[in-house]
């Protein structure tokens, strides 16, 4: 069993930068890939980035490419998401999930496990 919590949402410029934080709990975290994907108001949970276990692998969104990097840190288990070059469309709650598998399963439904949201707004 794996509990995720996110952290570090909150209100930016466009242009500007934030990094979220998801802190699980669970001995088995450092076995799973972990995801973060995001929903805005009256749309479906898209898929932003992925890492794999060991951090030697990541995928990324083509909507987020360049502009976010996912990181993770096994002994706090801990994953980051940097965002940098905010624009308002990134505007949406994210989320981070864990499961098996590959990094470029994106679909929500691969994912086992998930945290409650942040909030991340980016104002024009």
């Amino acid at each position: 069993q794996v509990q995720l919590v996110e952290s570090g949402g909150g209100l930016v410029q466009a242009g500007g930068s934030l990094r979220l934080s998801c802190a699980a709990s669970g001995r088995t975290f450092a076995n799973y890939r972990v995801g973060w994907f995001r929903q805005a108001p009256g749309k479906e949970r898209e898929f932003v980035g992925a890492v794999s276990w060991s951090a030697s692998s990541t995928y990324y969104a083509d909507s987020v490419k360049g502009r976010f990097t996912i990181s993770r840190d096994n002994a706090k288990n801990t994953v980051y998401l940097q965002m940098s070059s905010l624009k308002p469309e990134d505007t949406a709650v994210y989320y981070c999930a864990a499961g098996g598998g590959s990094v470029r399963a994106t679909i929500p439904a691969s994912y086992d496990y998930w945290g409650q949201g942040t909030q991340v707004t980016v104002s024009s």
